[in-house]
């Protein structure tokens, strides 16, 4: 008979049994540390552009130019098809602020020179101080300012005027009729010099490396040209394509030469060397550009057609980094911006703060403002400066539990809380504090700091909990051992009682 050696076994039980709970439950709560799989982040800062006004003062606007001096807002106009005793065509002077027309000219000389109120189709450059130059059908070159009650303005002679930009010397203006390119006179449109290509209708002029990018849609050709010598000195090949043509501009501050072809935007450097390419499912009708930033500003339209997938009549603003063409602020919708009535036109303030751009087929010119997200406010919780109450080193210590003590060795196995049991949120302990730079659940838009990510916990099990794990692990180990010494010492002293008995019965 070994009448304590039940005891002793319970012993055994409840210590091995203990062990290895607690490192269960240790395990079980590290899983809860694993970090979240990382969330598609918003451009930096959650940037965009908001609409700040809506301006229905200067007729069909087709082309938009910010004087770089005056500040004035430049507008060619077209007559709006749907007022028929009203002929809104002709160069509007705006406040870029409110819309409020500063001046009107409508009076631009014809092919005579006898004036008339005539559609302003592009701007081609500005003049020192204020005023313009601008394009007007079907050969007209034309100059006028603020307050200027009429227009000074030339016929050049030969083919349509089909693009107009800045001339490389003072009272002149380059122009392309079809793929001859021309340098002319602004007050007698005499032609000082000329080059025909072997295609094409539109350009760029980057006059800071004097040259011209000369585009050919229909061949799918750009055409690098030396305006000292007006001779091509370069043909890049375009992607090929269906022959839609957006528009041809060049960044000022870079040299690159971005080209609008079908869906996308085909970006190229001062070398002639592809950069890369943007799509969208609407048509690239615009670009433009601010140093200040290093940002390019692209308008969308949709193609107004409800026959052809994706269209929805709405247009879009992107702006991207020049420097790699990332997007660098959110999309924004342009309601209703659609080309089947005229390719937009938009203009940046220096900075970037507002962008203005228009929409021929509603007959607007739409305000956008930067807009930042505010930054949230910190957290109180998770700073113990901000909130004594929060620190630890101020609290009392609570008194220990009496439940959370050790059950005797005669309690029921199953009433030990296992690895699923519930918990009170009394009882379980609180998160610590993030650590400086770390993302902890939504970020608000923000980008995540700078530096390597945490390495991802093998398997997202114990990671966080190795240590402590091992650390249970010795102890369960030396429990047992304990546990195993105390049943040879019972079994040892029962075994030394019943040979006593045995020899004083007998």
């Amino acid at each position: 008979m070994k009448p304590h050696a039940p005891r002793a076994t319970g012993a055994l039980v409840f210590t091995t049994a203990t062990a290895a709970a607690l490192i269960v439950a240790v395990a079980a709560g590290g899983a809860g540390a694993e970090p979240a799989a990382p969330q598609p982040q918003a451009p930096p800062d959650g940037v965009t552009y908001r609409e700040a006004g809506r301006f229905t003062t200067a007729g069909k606007p087709r082309d938009l130019l910010l004087h770089p001096e005056s500040k004035n807002l430049y507008v060619g106009s077209d007559d709006l098809a749907d007022t028929a005793d009203v002929n809104e065509g002709g160069l509007y002077v705006l406040n870029p602020a409110d819309g409020s027309v500063r001046s009107t000219v409508t009076r631009i000389p014809g092919p005579t020179g006898t004036l008339g109120r005539r559609a302003v189709t592009r701007i081609g450059a500005a003049l020192p101080g204020d005023g313009v130059v601008f394009g007007y059908p079907l050969r007209g070159i034309g100059t006028a300012k603020t307050g200027d009650e009429a227009a000074a303005g030339v016929w050049v002679a030969g083919a349509t005027v089909t693009d107009l930009g800045p001339g490389t010397g003072p009272g002149t203006a380059l122009v392309a009729q079809g793929p001859v390119l021309a340098e002319v006179d602004l007050a007698t449109a005499a032609v000082r010099r000329s080059l025909t290509l072997e295609g094409g209708d539109s350009f760029a002029v980057d006059a800071a490396r004097k040259t011209v990018w000369f585009t050919d849609f229909a061949n799918r050709r750009l055409y690098k040209v030396d305006t000292e010598r007006l001779a091509v000195v370069a043909t890049v090949e375009l992607p090929a394509g269906e022959g839609f043509g957006g528009f041809t501009e060049v960044d000022p501050q870079t040299g690159a030469v971005w080209v609008g072809l079908d869906n996308s935007v085909v970006v190229y450097a001062a070398t002639g060397t592809r950069l890369g390419a943007l799509t969208g499912k609407d048509l690239p009708r615009a670009a433009r550009f601010d140093s200040a930033t290093g940002q390019a500003f692209v308008v969308w339209q949709d193609a107004g057609d409800p026959s052809l997938p994706g269209s929805d009549n709405d247009g879009t603003l992107t702006v991207y980094r020049s420097a790699d063409l990332a997007e660098a602020v959110r999309p924004v919708v342009l309601p209703g911006n659609q080309a089947q009535l005229g390719a937009a036109s938009l203009a940046v303030q220096p900075g970037a703060e507002v962008v203005l751009v228009s929409s021929p087929a509603q007959g607007t010119i739409t305000r956008l403002e930067r807009f930042v997200p505010p930054s949230p406010s910190p957290d109180p919780s998770a700073d113990p400066s901000a909130d004594p109450s929060a620190d630890p080193s101020s609290q009392p210590s609570p008194s220990p539990d009496p439940s959370a003590s050790v059950p005797s060795p005669g309690s029921s196995a199953g009433t030990t809380p296992g690895p699923g049991s519930a918990t009170s949120p009394a009882a379980s302990p609180a998160p610590a504090p993030a650590a400086a730079g770390a993302v902890v659940g939504g970020t608000g838009g923000q980008p995540p700091a700078a530096g390597p990510a945490p390495a991802p916990a093998p398997h997202g099990s114990l990671a966080s909990t190795g240590t402590t794990v091992l650390s249970l692990a010795g102890t369960a180990a030396a429990l047992t051992l304990t546990g195993w010494a105390l049943i040879r010492f019972r079994a040892g002293r029962a075994r030394s009682r019943s040979k006593s008995w045995v020899t004083n019965g007998s």
